[in-house]
């Protein structure tokens, strides 16, 4: 646990890894705080019956191990893959206990997804055992004759087809006595596949060490937690690392209550009014969700809410939402970047250190975290290079599952490779400046998007923007912006021409879109990272039908 007291050099020095050769995360986060009955672990606010239903950590422990044991009777067994294709609700959660304790491994997956992209995974993985609930039952279905490996499907909601499960029946005729597996830190426990925004979806396999890895990267953001009254909550999908990794997961080691809801759509009024009616003091929200957050007219005075913490990671902000964030949600944004593969490695603490809008900040405490040029070599200071995370690290992915080849490509050395450029500053910052295949080239000069991105967020009339490069005959790029408008601006050629200005202004007038688009919505993952593939495809496919 990290000290407050101390200068980030202080803490980063004297840190020091302590992982135990036995360890299961199920038994740590759930079972070793059930002694107290009265320990509250979830609020789950329910948008379709519009209740609110609290558990305890001595409730979940005897809920997970009924489950555990029902699944061992369907003939999981250690390693066996469990598929949980749910929303943040209190059955996704059981869902993850019991497979941690009975040593099988959780794949956990997005309820967007479509058929396509279930059955890739799915049979990927060589899932064993799948989960859904009504949203996504037809889907499996659909696709059940073209996975093998999948021999039991569980419905949450009950069920009355043949082959499928009822997840409460299970529930209620299992056995709430249980002695979870002694699993080795080192041991498989989760599979999370990448988004696939280059390439196909890779699944990153990870110990149940990941867990014990992540807390130093949630204590920093979160300013050393925990304390009492600490509250978590994200609209991050427990699909992904961000809402599984960066909240559910570690909030539970501490013993700590996290908020779980789920609707169909972010809502931003919504988002404000889980954090007041909650009594949310800890909150990790993506990107785009602050952004949407930014367009409600003074939240403040509609919703009685207090933060102690804010994390963002996924998506650099930027000096303008970083502002607004202090300004409006009353606290300090502390922004952190990592990957499915090595997550939350690099990042912010207003209490230790300065906060440099537009950086992601220092490498966290217990990292090794490097900028490299493409022969491998450390980059100087200032000069862009790749993010790499050095091995062996308790966050650190064990594998590519089916995938040793592409394993073998993420690492040089000891150096896993991100594939995120950055630069390195003087005093240790990291500044983002785009994927590798988002950096743009024009007229000899190498730009990342990021920075232009936030200089056009800057203005006023601007609610998101994404750039690219496109072909130009003679600088060979040039850049293009994708604007969306807050409501009640629209588009025009004046407007684009006092975006393009204010970009000149503050970042360079090289890198100044010469471009602009508006647009009603931009292509985003489900983590909500902004697909500027998708753009790049799209404008090949203009220019191929209009040369």
């Amino acid at each position: 646990m990290l000290q407050q007291g101390d200068s980030y050099e202080e803490i980063v020095e004297r840190f020091r890894w302590q992982i135990p050769e036995r360890y299961n995360i199920g038994v740590d986060i759930c079972d070793r705080h059930a002694a107290d009955r009265s320990r509250v672990a979830l609020i789950h606010d329910d948008d379709e019956t519009g209740t609110v239903t609290e558990y305890t950590f001595h409730q979940l422990s005897r809920l997970s191990n009924r489950l555990a044991n029902a699944l061992r009777g369907l003939g999981v067994d250690r390693g066996d893959r469990i598929g949980i294709v749910l929303p943040q609700r209190p059955e996704t959660a059981l869902s993850h206990l019991a497979a941690y304790k009975l040593g099988a491994v959780a794949v956990p997956l997005a309820v967007l997804f479509g058929t396509d992209a279930l059955e890739y995974r799915l049979r990927d993985s060589g899932t064993k055992v799948v989960v859904v609930d009504d949203s996504g039952l037809e889907k499996v279905l659909s696709i059940r004759g073209s996975l093998p490996e999948l021999q039991e499907i569980i419905l949450v909601g009950g069920s009355s087809l043949s082959g499928v499960h009822s997840f409460g029946e299970l529930i209620a005729q299992g056995d709430d006595s249980l002695s979870p597996v002694p699993t080795r830190s080192e041991e498989p426990a989760l599979l999370i596949y990448t988004s696939g925004t280059t390439g196909a979806p890779k699944g990153a396999l990870h110990a149940h060490r990941v867990v014990l890895g992540h807390l130093p990267g949630v204590e920093f953001p979160h300013n050393f937690a925990p304390q009492p009254g600490d509250r978590f909550w994200t609209p991050a999908d427990w699909a992904w690392a961000g809402g599984l990794l960066d909240v559910l997961l570690p909030a539970w080691h501490y013993g700590l209550p996290v908020v779980s809801h789920h609707s169909r759509r972010f809502d931003p009024d919504r988002a404000f009014s889980i954090l007041a009616r909650h009594g949310v003091r800890n909150a990790f929200m993506p990107p785009t969700a602050l952004k949407m957050m930014r367009e409600v007219p003074d939240p403040a005075a509609r919703y009685d809410f207090k933060l102690r913490s804010l994390a963002c990671g996924g998506e650099a902000l930027g000096e303008e939402i970083l502002e607004w964030g202090e300004s409006t949600m009353g606290a300090v944004i502390n922004e952190f970047y990592g990957q499915t593969e090595a997550n939350l490695v690099v990042g912010n603490c207003h209490e230790v250190m300065e906060i440099r809008p537009g950086s992601m900040g220092r490498r966290m405490p217990g990292h090794e975290v490097a900028v490299l040029r493409e022969d491998g070599s450390a980059s100087p200071a200032g000069e862009i290079g790749e993010i790499a995370v050095r091995r062996p690290d308790p966050v650190m992915f064990l594998e590519y599952w089916n995938d040793p080849g592409a394993t073998a490509e993420k690492f040089t050395g000891d150096w896993a490779l991100t594939g995120d450029l950055a630069r390195r500053d003087e005093d240790g910052y990291l500044w983002f400046t785009g994927r590798k295949d988002d950096l743009i080239v024009s007229s000899a000069y190498r730009m990342g998007p990021v920075e232009i991105e936030d200089s056009i967020l800057k203005h006023p009339a601007v609610s998101m923007a994404a750039v690219i490069g496109v072909p130009h005959r003679v600088r060979g790029s040039v850049v293009k912006a994708f604007i969306r408008l807050k409501p009640g601006h629209r588009p025009s050629d004046a407007l684009a021409g006092s975006i393009r200005e204010l970009v000149k202004s503050r970042v360079a007038a090289h890198e100044y879109p010469r471009e602009v688009e508006f647009v009603d919505s931009l292509p985003l993952t489900t983590t909500g990272k902004v697909m500027r593939g998708e753009l790049r495809a799209l404008e090949e496919e203009r220019r191929q039908r209009n040369p």
